[in-house]
């Protein structure tokens, strides 16, 4: 792992199109701010997880045809 400090308006670069910024330091939280392409996805750290376990799920639970047709179906 990477380690680095800033300070409060100092910035790092991720590539050559992601900049986070440290907006300020509060106690014990670190507010971020980052400017990166629309097709880059960000997310906190645990919401990213939580999506990966739902699509490994949902991978897991392959659905039938027949179940399918079966919720169109009036």
């Amino acid at each position: 792992m990477l380690v680095l400090s800033r300070k409060s308006n100092e910035s790092i670069m991720i590539g050559t199109n992601v900049e986070i910024i440290v907006l300020g330091v509060e106690g014990d939280n670190v507010k971020l701010g980052i400017r990166a392409p629309k097709e880059v996805d960000i997310h906190r750290k645990e919401i990213y997880m939580a999506i990966q376990a739902e699509n490994r799920a949902a991978a897991i639970n392959s659905v039938s045809i027949e179940d399918v047709t079966k919720f169109f179906k009036k």
